[in-house]
């Protein structure tokens, strides 16, 4: 149940909803196609591969060992930079969030989101120094408390409001269930991929912590089987709930869970329990962090270790956290903020920065796909571990499947929805690519560290 529940907390946030909502009607065809062709053969791949070893686990033990080193450092690299570009995103969302405490209108002001984020960051960066049981505990409490008790509520709001026969925002003929690519403007649509494999990323983080799980062979199949389906309908249901009430042009990314819940209360005359509900879900969002700050962390450390970074990086304080490390990394996501100020509007600097994080972890879901295929086919697989199914063909079918999701998710994350303010699609394209082309290129260097350390 604690593993699930860590599972689910760094991946099941209620901050997702709104991005995901935008898609109306559609999104429960774009939540079943990203199921069918990301999240399951993330899961069934990341079962397999955490029976591998009961010392070692994450992304970069997985790829090193399927692709060798240089590969290995290249994953995991992704997925910590990827985080370090999501973090203001979330961040922003608490910061949104809170001000619905004093002033609603402060959820659009750029000085204000920039502040919260940065102070609030850092405090999480330091109550992971304390090392990864007490993060866990408080990951826990957050996943139930502030991401789960919150959707079931949103939902809950949403089916009373049909039941009461309330209009309605959107609705679910099967002609709508479809999207439509008739006209080539509706083309956009098909950057709801890259919002909810936003929602769907993070199944494998927990897997670092496997050497601290009693029974990893049998507790990561059954944590991952569970987390699927509960992150799956919540999500699912939870972003249609927002779509049912608010105008799809109306919905603020950074505000619109509060948003949506302001709105209910106000029809029900419930609202002196807004602050209860924010309150819960600023603790979610908090307890989702820290699956997020130390997990990828900690896969950097393994490669940090190999010799890629300076020995600086790899130590440790009295709870085993590298601390330099983690103190690094607030320091990179201080500096992110600065894409606040290369849009022209709140949601299009959201957008923007989920979709470079969203793209660059997909590449590294690309290497951990390829990982598998190899390892399968050196049969390192463990006697008494998970195995998909189906053998060999049941492992280059579900990585197939995999991969090609990940393929259009690459793609169509140069479009930007058009009912966003991106500053044009050419300038959306020219900072996309840049800001891709930017946080890869630091691999180049840890790669020529590493050959200077050893001609040295």
């Amino acid at each position: 149940m604690a593993l699930t529940l860590l599972i689910i907390s760094a991946i099941d946030n209620i901050r997702n909803l709104p991005q995901t909502a935008l898609f109306g009607s559609t999104l429960i065809f774009f939540f079943v196609l990203s199921a069918l062709m990301f999240l399951i053969p993330v899961a069934l791949v990341s079962a397999q591969l955490s029976s591998l070893s009961h010392e070692h686990g994450g992304i970069y033990h997985w790829v090193d060992r399927g692709l060798g080193p240089k590969v290995g450092l290249l994953a995991v690299w992704l997925q910590w930079i990827n985080t370090l570009i999501w973090f203001p995103s979330i961040l922003s969302f608490i910061a949104a969030t809170a001000a619905f405490f004093f002033n609603p209108e402060l959820a659009n002001n750029k000085t204000y989101l920039i502040s919260v984020i940065l102070i609030v960051f850092w405090g999480l960066t330091f109550i992971n120094l304390a090392g990864i049981h007490r993060s866990a505990k408080f990951a826990s409490l957050g996943a139930f408390f502030g991401a789960l008790v919150p959707i079931i509520f949103i939902i809950a709001l949403a089916i009373a409001w049909l039941l009461l026969g309330h209009p309605v925002q959107i609705h679910l003929h099967l002609n709508n269930l479809l999207p439509s690519f008739h006209r080539s403007e509706s083309w956009s649509s098909l950057g709801a991929l890259t919002a909810i494999m936003t929602s769907f990323l993070g199944v494998e983080l927990a897997t670092v912590h496997i050497s601290e799980v009693k029974n990893p062979r049998k507790t990561f199949p059954k944590a991952l089987f569970f987390s699927v389906l509960i992150i799956l309908a919540s999500m699912t249901l939870g972003s249609l709930a927002i779509a049912l009430v608010i105008p799809l042009d109306k919905i603020n990314l950074v505000a619109g869970v509060m948003q949506t819940f302001s709105f209910f209360f106000t029809a029900y005359h419930l609202t002196f329990l807004i602050p209860v509900v924010m309150l819960m879900i600023l603790v979610g969002s908090g307890g989702s962090m820290i699956s997020w700050i130390i997990s990828p962390a900690k896969g950097l450390l393994q490669a940090a270790e190999s010799g890629y970074l300076p020995s600086f990086f790899t130590v440790r304080n009295r709870h085993g956290v590298a601390a330099r490390l983690l103190i690094a990394q607030a320091v990179v996501v201080s500096l992110a903020c600065s894409a606040w100020g290369l849009m022209p509007s709140v949601n299009g600097a959201y957008w923007l920065l989920t979709a470079l994080s969203t793209q660059l972890y997909i590449l590294m879901y690309v290497l951990m796909f390829i990982a598998a295929l190899r390892l399968k086919i050196k049969n390192t697989a463990c006697m008494d571990g998970f195995k998909i199914p189906g053998g060999m063909f049941g492992t280059l079918l579900v990585c197939a499947i995999g991969l090609f999701g990940c393929v259009v998710t690459l793609l169509v994350g140069f479009l930007p929805p058009a009912n966003i303010d991106v500053g044009g699609k050419i300038h959306y394209f020219i900072t996309f690519s840049s800001g891709m082309l930017l946080l890869i290129v630091p691999v180049v260097f840890f790669y020529a560290y590493k050959a200077w350390k050893r001609v040295e």
